[in-house]
């Protein structure tokens, strides 16, 4: 049964090859012109694997204006290393080209270190006024002659002590000379002063001399005897040139052990009195050293 209002529309075979002649492109001599290049489609695989890298959490997951397009995290993350990596270098340059940046950095520090050395010295200058940095030199004062004596015994004195210049030296001898000590006791008094100076390696017969507590010097052992305490490890005498002392090193101290006749320097002893006579002990602060301890031309 045929319907009357059918809107279908019936198209011949002859119809159908003329519209997809006329979609076709002819050559020169008629033919239709046939397009060899080959047409690349994504494999089965390579979809089902493009879909799960699209769903995965690590994969392209965000597509805001912060994240890099088209990339996964890990490779966004090394873009990203790269770039700031980048940005440093460039920075480093940048302040690399500013000229004499360095020199004023040392100059700034070395302004601010002086500046404390004189707040301090302004501060110690209410016990000792010789080290007020606002003191004018006392060898200003002196005469040529005088000027030039003084300097030959500064020489002669920074020779014998150790960690003193000439010129600190001259300076005393000077301050000395012009507030009224002639040369003599002035080279005496100022050697005594600075002989037993802390950090100074003090003579043994100075040690009733010294108002620290803590001392060091320089000598030979002369005799050991058995402790009279188990708590000390080692007593006996010490002595140099300028005379002797009892020297007890205790056993906490955990110290070297000293030979008789061995020469020692001790560094930071402990001053006190055994039987009205100054003596010194070896603690834990103290450092014990052997100047002539396997030297190799006692071979």
């Amino acid at each position: 049964m045929s319907s009357t209002n059918s809107s279908r529309k019936v198209v011949t075979v002859d119809e159908q090859a003329f519209e997809q002649t006329e979609s076709e492109a002819i050559d020169e001599d008629g033919f239709p012109v046939v397009d060899e290049t080959p047409e690349f489609e994504a494999a089965v695989e390579q979809e089902t694997q493009a879909k799960v890298d699209a769903n995965h959490p690590d994969g392209i997951a965000d597509t805001s204006t912060e994240r890099i397009h088209g990339v996964t995290l890990e490779q966004e993350e090394r873009i990203r290393a790269r770039e700031a990596e980048l940005e440093h270098i460039s920075a480093q340059a940048e302040l690399g080209t500013q000229d004499g940046r360095e020199q004023r950095t040392r100059e700034v520090a070395a302004h601010g270190s002086k500046q404390r050395r004189r707040k301090f010295k302004k501060r110690a200058a209410s016990v000792n006024p010789r080290v007020d940095p606002d003191r004018d030199d006392p060898r200003a004062e002196l005469s040529q002659d005088e000027l030039a004596t003084v300097n030959t015994e500064a020489n002669r004195l920074a020779t014998r002590l150790d960690g003193w210049s000439r010129a600190a030296i001259s300076r005393r001898l000077a301050d000395a000379v012009v507030n009224g000590r002639d040369l003599t006791s002035a080279v005496v008094g100022v050697f005594e002063e600075l002989q037993t100076a802390p950090g100074q390696v003090v003579p043994i017969g100075k040690l009733d001399a010294v108002d620290r507590k803590e001392v060091s010097i320089d000598g030979r052992v002369k005799t050991l005897w058995d402790p009279s305490h188990p708590s000390i490890a080692q007593v006996g005498l010490i002595a140099d040139e300028s005379g002797h002392t009892r020297v007890t090193i205790w056993k906490a101290s955990e110290a070297p052990w000293i030979a008789d006749g061995e020469r020692v320097r001790i560094h930071g002893a402990a001053r006190n009195w055994y039987e009205g006579r100054v003596s010194l002990a070896v603690t834990g602060w103290s450092t014990i050293h052997f100047p002539e301890r396997d030297r190799w031309w006692d071979v």
